[in-house]
């Protein structure tokens, strides 16, 4: 398992977990894949934060407070900040539900 901290120095094969907090607004973007929802939050966790991308239907199943396991992310930087996304072939789950 891979703390927050240690996860910006990889690339991926990314495997954590970690809460959700300061959960953005979703936006539209067009990508190569065509129109599709993108939305910004924070994973924290005992090391730090880290920026965490949520595409499409993952951003209606969290919420802020919400403890999430990624598994098989990744990491891009998006103007000098190190972003982790989920990918194509990563999984999301929720561990705890905030409520």
């Amino acid at each position: 398992m891979t703390n927050c901290e240690e996860a910006k120095q990889m690339r991926s094969g990314i495997t954590i977990q970690g809460r959700i907090d300061r959960k953005g607004e979703a936006r539209t973007v067009n990508t190569k894949f065509g129109e599709t929802q993108v939305c910004d939050a924070y994973l924290v966790d005992e090391s730090g934060e880290i920026k965490f991308t949520l595409w499409g239907d993952d951003i209606s199943k969290v919420k802020d407070g919400d403890t999430v396991s990624i598994e098989n992310g990744y990491t891009t930087t998006f103007r000098g900040e190190v972003q982790l996304n989920k990918g194509r072939q990563g999984k999301m789950d929720i561990v705890q539900n905030e409520s």
